[in-house]
């Protein structure tokens, strides 16, 4: 185990490692030695990070799955973080994993605990997941604990592609038809730099960042959305009017490119 006293500087954000220091340190003292590591995927581990909206994705590996004891205490856990009011103790968003789920995507492992927009709860992990062991394996940061990379078997092209495909037809399509969280300027920009992402990995079979795959959207795609995806790239800075007309117009053109 980590020596807890000892300074962590995973990311280039010096407020972010301090967060990620004080988790760390929470993490280990519940789990004992039920804990192997601490890893970052997202926006941290591809470059991709804007402190203005981006999120602190993480995953915690296991050595067994944990009791319910142990689930209640992390709960509690986060409850207290999140009470402190400590800069980006909400941002974190992520999962703890046993080591032997993680080595390959199985939708009927779990539920696992979750965390995500200040709510701790159980769940399996949806198709994306493929995705993401796929980024932790190939460019996952690692806080705490051993290389990532042997923990978890190569992810094929033809998985990765399918996952993207399952995650359009899962998550996506059914907002078309129930547009509700496009409510939010935000979510809005979000949406937009998915499917760029979406497209990009169909395209290329591997995960770009959303910055590297807006860009490839926008010389692909031509003039007719470069003002939205540079305006979702922004986000929230510059003028941010509501755009949901614009994003479901994107979204339903992407979701047609797909096929």
């Amino acid at each position: 185990m980590a020596d807890r006293d000892k300074e962590i500087s995973p990311t280039p954000y010096a407020d972010v490692n301090r967060l990620l220091q004080v988790f760390l340190a929470q993490v280990q003292a519940v789990l004992g030695e039920e804990f192997i590591g601490l890893y970052l995927y997202g926006s941290l581990a591809s470059g991709d990070f804007v402190p203005a909206r981006s999120d602190i994705d993480f995953l915690v590996v296991t050595a067994d799955e944990l009791p319910t004891g142990i689930i209640s205490a992390l709960e509690s856990m986060h409850a207290r973080l999140w009470a402190t009011g400590a800069k980006w103790a909400l941002k974190l968003e992520g999962s703890y994993i046993p080591r032997a789920a993680l080595r390959r995507y199985n939708p009927e492992d779990g539920p696992f605990p979750c965390v995500n927009e200040g709510k701790f709860y159980l769940a399996r992990h949806e198709s994306d997941w493929v995705l993401q062991r796929h980024i932790l394996r190939e460019s996952g940061v690692a806080v705490a604990g051993p290389d990532i990379r042997p923990l978890i078997d190569p992810v094929l092209l033809d998985d990765i592609r399918a996952a993207v495909l399952g995650y359009l037809r899962e998550w996506w399509q059914p907002m078309l038809r129930s547009p509700e969280r496009l409510q939010s300027r935000e979510y809005q920009a979000y949406a937009t730099l998915s499917m760029c992402r979406a497209l990009y990995t169909l395209q290329h079979g591997r995960v770009a960042s959303k910055t590297d795959s807006a860009r490839w959207a926008q010389r692909t795609f031509g003039e007719r959305w470069t003002a939205l995806i540079d305006r979702a790239l922004a986000w929230p800075e510059g003028e941010q009017a509501d755009e949901k007309t614009e994003t479901l117009a994107f979204m339903q053109y992407c979701m047609a490119l797909r096929r």
